[in-house]
């Protein structure tokens, strides 16, 4: 089974080769990162060969999850280098900038046999800690070879994957069973993963490090920005500013309709649009000056100046965040079309008011949960977009409301890095180790 997921992978390999030869040569993507990708890390990243923890997160998202582990894992294993890996670009960028207590940042090799080898022979990991639902059946296979222990943290089974794992049951059975310790974001998600063949006694339920990875503002911090990104957002407080994070082809031009109607009753208004892929910033940009917005993007602004336009294109990696907190509404893409949602997290920990379109499917949990305290807005169409963001930049008590139900149910759901710390020093005990998780039991 297994040599015939490599040939699958091969195949599928061989078959999108021309879109990323496409990519190479008209955005500049993917040359760089070959020969990583291909286990050709070089000699001095671990030139001492010197044990590790490896992390792996895809992308950005994942990145900047990993930070509410990343200071704790240094000091509870002084004597191990912390190493993570990304797939994505743009995770590469943001991981490299934003997590410092990590050692070295590389990309993800391809699942082949020989390869995931030879990464694993320069790495060194005692232990290798996939974010999310990460499961490479090669390289997990190699790990349990080799001694190096596993375990899936914020671990989720969508509804959308659930489906198409149930497919594969027999053969993800075999590779689940190479996983030594999995840590589950709920109950659902636990259950789907004993469903398709994990051990239980194996399976967690720890919640979602997402929650952890944020940094609360304080009330020295806040308002006081200390970030180099919002010396070029110097906005006055009265300042009408909706940020639309994330978004996706299809959503620009709805969140621009809405913006229109907020800016014929709010002359002064501005919107933030953040795209999600680099390579839209300019056709993004065209929509917008298309649309008839004066329109700049964040590389074009001058800094400790107030933006002198109707839109700003954040052209950039890992400034989002920050951004939040200059919103007077939120809009987070990725959920108006159908891609399964973003992280609403980060606008909430700001007290923002949120509105997200009706495909979340990827942070289902989360999302139901803001939903069911009156801490978001869900909308489900362009036409309902528009409402509700003109309602929120029209009422000021109903942003107050919403922005401080989101901002309590962040602080009061903190809490998985200590249960997801105990369960990585079950495989592999720092000195001192504490408190232990219990398994996740199925109840029938």
């Amino acid at each position: 089974m297994y040599l015939a997921y490599s040939l699958l992978t091969l195949v599928v390999f061989i078959v999108v080769s021309p879109y990323f030869m496409y990519q190479a040569i008209r955005y500049k993507k993917y040359i760089g990162s070959l020969r990583q990708r291909l286990g050709l890390l070089p000699i001095s990243f671990n030139v001492d060969g010197e044990e590790s923890i490896w992390i792996h997160a895809v992308s950005v998202g994942e990145a900047l999850t990993a930070r509410a582990l990343a200071a704790d894992l240094k000091a509870r294993y002084p004597r191990l280098r912390l190493f993570l890996s990304t797939t994505t670009i743009a995770g590469q960028q943001v991981a490299r900038r934003s997590l410092q207590h990590v050692d070295a940042v590389f990309y993800f090799p391809f699942d082949w046999a020989f390869i995931v080898r030879r990464t694993l022979n320069l790495v060194k990991p005692r232990i290798f800690v996939m974010m999310e639902t990460e499961i490479w059946p090669n390289l997990l296979r190699a790990c349990r070879r080799q001694g190096v222990k596993t375990v899936v943290i914020n671990g989720r089974i969508s509804s959308r994957s659930y489906p198409r794992y149930r497919l594969i049951r027999p053969f993800f059975r075999r590779v689940l069973a190479d996983v030594d310790r999995f840590c589950m974001q709920s109950d659902e998600s636990a259950r789907r993963l004993i469903d398709l063949g994990a051990d239980p006694s194996r399976v967690s339920v720890t919640g979602s490090l997402k929650f952890d990875s944020l940094e609360l503002p304080t009330p020295a911090s806040h308002h006081k920005p200390r970030e180099r990104v919002l010396r070029f957002f110097r906005i006055s407080p009265t300042r009408t500013v909706i940020v639309a994070g994330s978004t996706l082809r299809g959503e620009e031009a709805a969140v621009l309709r809405a913006f229109a109607r907020a800016k014929s009753m709010i002359p002064g208004a501005l919107l933030v649009l953040a795209p999600r892929q680099p390579e839209r910033f300019g056709d993004v940009e065209r929509l917008a000056r298309d649309a008839g917005f004066a329109t700049l993007r964040r590389s074009e602004l001058p800094i400790d100046a107030e933006p002198r336009c109707d839109v700003v294109v954040l052209d950039s990696i890992g400034e989002l965040a920050q951004l939040y907190q200059l919103a007077t509404a939120v809009f987070v893409g990725g959920s108006l079309v159908d891609h399964g949602g973003h992280n609403i997290l980060e606008p909430a920990i700001f007290g923002k008011p949120i509105v997200f379109g009706p495909h979340m499917q990827n942070f289902k949990e989360i999302a139901d949960a803001f939903l069911a305290n009156g801490a978001a807005v869900q909308v489900r169409s362009d036409r309902e977009l528009e409402e509700a963001l003109l309602a929120l930049v029209t009422d000021p008590v109903r942003r107050a409301g919403l922005g401080a139900a989101a901002r309590a149910l962040v602080e009061a759901n903190r809490g998985a890095r200590d249960k997801t710390l105990a369960m990585i020093a079950e495989l592999v005990p720092p000195t001192g180790s504490g408190a232990v998780v219990r398994p996740f039991r199925l109840v029938h």
